[in-house]
Order: structure tokens, then C-alpha cells, then sequence
């Protein structure tokens, strides 16, 4: 080539500096070079196919579109090489020689009022060609472009001086990229470490990748079709690759959106959890791409925490390509992205309840731990997450679940609030005194046994304008009962109640008689700024030295006939009905998950049978 036909361009001083930006602070990981490389051969060659329709003059017209990619492990050299659009001479110095169409002045000013990070900006400016010198110290860019009769051009560059073009007459229409790899970056020549980046970043490229001459990239993106042209086993294959499963899914979102923002996903929700068998906790596994390509395979902060058991891909267009991993979770347009994903997946189990509750009941025994979770943490979308929750309660049979929906359809007229309880199983919830209030007034009230449900009830509060009730609290108003039975005088409880908060002493607040109980003597209610006995169970695990004193408020039966014979026995026993007073404290502190020292109890117990034998 004679020095006449070689044309020298110096780059500007800014444009050294975007360059040394982008080599030196762009991107977490060199190996994403070949992402963009190849995302850029994907792009060019769309634009042929389009042209292909409107234009007769094309040329190589019979050229097939691909992406051929050859690793020279002896020279240290990569060539990525497609058939798109190409570039004339003009339109390698506009597209190479400045960093993008916007400007060098105006990306260094969002970089200045950016902070410095680039990662959220690259694909505004198209600088991801320059990823390039990442791993390269010359790279060469031969291209012709789609129009008849231009010229084969080579754009070669070090990144730091400047570049050159010349004539390469040879060239076939396209691009066809030769990376002259650092020394130690030379792990780029090897073709196993190329397959390896291809199959991890550009899998669902639309355009076929050879990597000497083998086909790399198989698997379709079904995102991108049409519902109606995907098969059920197509789903079940795409979900067992990108998820590396081996189950089949219990449920399937497909579903595409221009607004608030351009969405194409394709979610699955597995059929088994292995959180629940001990395994370690899942990381998320919803991979985010823009247009096909590959931007992170597990974004953390995309979608909320409580739904990492989530598999799929999501692919946004709007979404810049180049966003880095640091600025995804500050991206304004991620949050937006994570927000529509979030809210369509929790109406899909809406509606996949509605269509079939008895499927939806078995995935929720599986996975009930997660939309819990979401409860607990996901403001936005507790309300909506709560309709999912599913439970027993006192007028369901055993094993049948039902919803809050469910509960407000079979409560009373003007009941404004949701009555619960928890325990550590229905047997135990049923043999209550704490119910017997609730049965007789015909209320229902709903089981909870998980040891979260008391944290995740707190935070929620309410459902539908009904506020959710802990009937072991004290401060809950019933209506009076018809309860059978003859009563203390207003004199005697009276009476009763002072005797006892003299002998209770301290461990009580307050000692009253009330209409919760029906077959019960007495009951110990939980102040309603005191900590029940799940909260203390979980104060106890995370501070072995906790020991705030227990304080209930004390509730008596005046029609309970044990009752009635205690408030005798004070003048005619008063040492037995000291035993006996003790020993129905202890009994209801037992009752309510309270009593956390049993030796008096026994001692006691063991007093009374004896003055009970004579």
C-alpha cells in the first residue's frame, strides 16, 4: 500500500480521554468486550434485513447474514466478522474517530455531572466499540458497505495515539474486526474461553454465531416470538436451560408491554423449592438483556428480594446496553423495570388462584415462605401480596386453605376487624380458651403456625380496611354473650379479682372479669404494648441474656364453677385457695406460651394433690 493512499487522523485530546475512560473505568469485567463486539454485528446486520426490503442494490446480496468469529491462540488475534451495512470512508471517521454522534464534549459533561460513572450512559453515546482496546493494544476494522460499487476500507488504531485508513480492496460487504491481543490478555485467542463468552452473553443473538465454522449459539429467544408459535415443550426446554433445572414449571408468564417502559419477559415459577429441604438461600435468578443481549445473568436489586425464586429472562430495549452491575441498582430505569415485573407476576398468582385454587394451594405449602417475605419487606406490593396468603382458620375444615378475601365474605355484618391466632399447630390452636369467646360469638378466627406469621402480621396491619386482631391481646371488645351459667355477684368478682392481684402480685398488670370465656376459668392477655411469646421466643434466640420480666393482664370467669369455689374458699380455706390462685395463673401463662419456669408449678401441683388426698 503506498503512502498516498494511507490517511492519518490524530485524535483529539478529549477523545484520549474518553478512550483511557473507557478502557480503564467502563466495565467490572474485561470479558464483556465481546458481548459488544458481538451485539454490534448483531445490530448492523438488522439493519441490512431491513434494508433488504426497500433496496435492490445491495452489495453481496447473496451473502448469508452471520457472525463468524476465529481465535488464533499462535498470533494473538481475534476476528469477529459480520455481514451487515459496513461503513463507507465517511462514515468510518464519523462512527470511529469520535466517540459516537453526540459528541465527545457532550458525553464528557454527563460523565462530569454523572459523578464520574459511565456505566449507566454508554448506551446513549455507543462507545462499546472501544471495549475493545480493553483487551487489544492494535485493533483493525475492515469494512464494506452495503452500497454498490464502494470502496474496502481497513480503520486500524493502538487507542492512544490515533488511526489510520486505507484502502482494502478485498473486503466483502460488513465489518469484519482483527483484535491484536495484549499479552496477558491472550486467554481471548483460546476458542474454548470464546464458546464459554458467546454461550454466557450471546446465546439468543438472532443471527447465527460460528466460532470456526461450528454454529454456537442454538437456543431461541422465545421472549421475542409470539405465544401463539411456542409449543409447551418449547417452554419446558427454555426453562430447563436458562434456569439449569430439571423440574418442569408450575407456572409460566410470557407477556410483552411498550409502557411505562418496553418490557419482553418470560418468567417461570419452578415446581419444587429447596430453601424448604435446608438448602442454602437462592440467589436471583432472572437474567436482564437488552435486545437479545446478554446485560447481567442475576441482577441483584432488579426484582425484590422475595422473588429470587423467580427463573426467566427479562429484556428491556430501554435499558441502556452497558449499564454496569454498580449502577443497576441506582438505574431510575431498572427500578421502573423491577416495579412492572413485580406487580404482573403477583397478578398472574391472582389469577392462576382464581383458575385453579387447589394448584395454587400446592405451590403456595411450597413457597409460602417468600410471599411472606414479601409481606414483611416489599411495601409497594404488600397489599396486593397479602390477597395471596393462604391459612386454616376455626370454620375451615383441616388442611383447607382459604384467603383474607375468603374471611370478609363469611364475616358478620359490620365486623370490622380480622381476628387471629398463632401457635405451633392447629391441635393446639383449637384447644385454645383463648377461642371459646370467638366460637360462641360465631367468629371466625384464622390459624397462624408459621414462626414468622406474628412479624409479617405486624407489618401488614390491615387488610381491606380490616384490622388484623391478636385475640390473645387484651383491649379486644366483644359484644356480651348469652353464656349460661350463674355468676359472682358484682361484689364477689370484685372481691376475687382484688384477692388475686394480691397474690399474683407483680407478674400481673391488672385482674378483671371478662366475656371471653365460656368453659375456661381464667385467661392471661398480652397488654397491648406487651411482647407476646413469639416475639419473646425471638428476643431469647438473638440475646441469650434477655430476660425482660412476663406482664399479662389477668381475665376470670365469674360462671366457672372452679371460679365460684375459690371465691368461697378464701375464708374457709385460705391456704388452698392461695395453691389454687398460683396454680391458675400458672395454668393460663401455660395457656398462653408464657410460662418460662415450671418448677413452682410442679412443686405446687404436687402441694395440692396432696391436701387433695387428705
Amino acid at each position: 500500500m503506498s503512502e498516498a493512499t494511507l490517511e492519518k487522523h490524530v485524535f483529539q485530546a478529549e477523545i484520549k480521554q474518553l478512550l483511557d475512560l473507557v478502557v480503564h473505568s467502563l466495565y467490572t469485567d474485561r470479558e464483556i468486550f465481546l458481548r459488544e463486539l458481538v451485539s454490534n454485528a448483531s445490530d448492523s446486520m438488522e439493519k441490512l434485513r431491513h434494508l433488504q426490503g426497500i433496496e435492490k442494490d445491495i452489495q453481496d446480496g447473496e451473502l448469508p447474514l452471520e457472525i463468524t468469529i476465529t481465535a488464533d491462540a499462535e498470533g494473538k488475534t481475534l476476528t469477529i466478522e459480520d455481514r451487515g451495512i459496513g461503513m463507507t470512508r465517511e462514515e468510518l471517521v464519523e462512527n470511529l474517530g469520535t466517540i459516537a454522534h453526540s459528541g465527545t464534549k457532550a458525553f464528557l459533561q454527563a460523565m462530569k455531572e454523572s459523578g464520574g460513572s459511565p456505566g449507566n450512559m454508554i448506551g446513549q453515546f455507543g462507545v462499546g466499540f472501544y471495549s475493545a482496546f480493553m483487551v487489544a493494544n492494535e485493533v483493525k476494522v475492515y469494512t464494506r458497505s452495503w452500497k454498490k460499487d464502494g470502496e474496502g476500507l481497513v480503520w486500524t488504531s493502538d487507542g492512544t495515539s490515533g488511526y489510520t485508513i486505507e484502502e482494502a480492496p478485498e473486503q466483502a460487504r460488513g465489518v469484519k474486526i482483527v483484535l491484536h491481543l495484549k499479552d496477558d490478555q491472550s486467554e481471548y485467542a483460546e476458542q474454548a474461553r470464546i464458546k464459554r463468552l458467546i454461550e454466557t452473553y450471546s446465546n439468543f443473538v438472532g443471527f447465527p454465531i460460528l466460532l470456526e465454522g461450528e454454529r454456537v449459539n442454538h437456543v431461541e429467544a422465545l421472549w421475542l416470538k409470539n405465544k401463539a408459535d411456542i409449543t409447551e415443550e418449547e417452554y419446558k426446554a427454555f426453562y430447563q436451560f436458562t434456569a439449569k433445572a430439571f423440574d418442569e414449571p408450575a407456572y409460566r408468564l410470557h407477556f410483552s408491554a411498550d409502557a411505562p417502559i418496553a418490557i419482553n419477559a418470560l418468567l417461570f415459577v419452578p415446581s419444587e423449592n429447596p430453601e424448604r429441604w435446608g438448602m442454602s438461600k437462592m440467589e436471583p435468578a432472572v437474567a436482564l438483556y437488552c435486545r437479545k443481549v446478554l446485560i447481567d445473568p442475576a441482577p441483584k436489586g432488579l426484582l425484590p428480594e422475595w422473588m429470587r425464586f423467580v427463573k426467566g429472562v427479562i429484556d428491556s430495549a430501554d435499558i441502556p446496553l452497558n449499564i454496569s452491575r454498580e449502577t443497576m441498582q441506582d438505574s431510575a430505569l431498572v427500578k421502573k423495570l423491577g416495579s412492572v415485573i413485580s406487580k404482573r407476576v403477583i397478578k398472574m398468582f391472582e389469577k392462576e388462584a382464581a383458575a385453579d385454587s387447589e394448584k395454587y394451594n400446592g405451590f403456595y405449602k411450597k413457597f409460602e415462605r417468600f410471599l411472606k417475605e414479601g409481606v414483611a419487606t416489599d411495601h409497594a406490593n404488600k397489599e396486593a401480596l397479602a390477597k395471596l396468603l393462604r391459612f386454616e382458620s376455626s370454620m375451615t375444615d383441616a388442611g383447607k386453605l382459604s384467603s383474607f378475601t375468603d374471611y370478609l365474605t363469611r364475616a358478620k355484618d359490620g365486623q370490622e376487624k380480622i381476628y387471629y391466632l398463632i401457635g405451633p399447630n392447629r391441635e393446639q390452636l383449637e384447644s385454645s380458651p383463648y377461642l371459646e369467646a370467638f366460637k360462641a360469638r360465631g367468629l371466625e378466627v384464622v390459624y397462624f403456625t408459621d414462626a414468622i406469621d406474628e412479624y409479617v402480621l405486624d407489618t401488614l396491619g390491615e387488610v381491606e380496611g380490616k384490622q388484623l386482631v391478636a385475640i390473645t391481646s387484651a383491649g379486644v371488645e366483644l359484644e356480651d354473650s348469652s353464656a349460661e351459667g350463674e355468676s359472682l355477684s358484682a361484689a364477689e368478682t370484685e372481691s376475687l379479682c382484688s384477692f388475686l392481684k394480691d397474690e399474683f402480685g407483680d407478674r400481673v398488670n391488672s385482674v378483671a372479669a371478662g366475656q371471653r370465656l365460656v368453659d375456661s376459668p381464667i385467661i392471661a392477655l398480652v397488654p397491648q404494648d406487651g411482647m407476646t411469646p413469639q416475639m419473646r421466643r425471638m428476643m431469647k434466640a438473638m440475646d441469650e441474656n434477655f430476660s425482660e420480666a412476663v406482664k399479662v393482664e389477668i381475665e376470670i370467669n365469674p360462671r366457672h364453677p372452679l371460679v365460684k369455689k375459690l371465691a368461697a374458699a378464701r375464708n374457709g380455706n385460705p391456704d388452698v385457695a392461695k395453691l389454687v390462685a398460683l396454680q391458675l395463673l400458672d395454668n393460663a401463662l401455660i395457656s398462653a406460651g408464657l410460662l418460662e419456669d415450671a418448677r413452682d408449678t410442679i412443686s405446687r401441683m404436687n402441694a395440692l394433690m396432696e391436701k387433695a388426698m387428705g
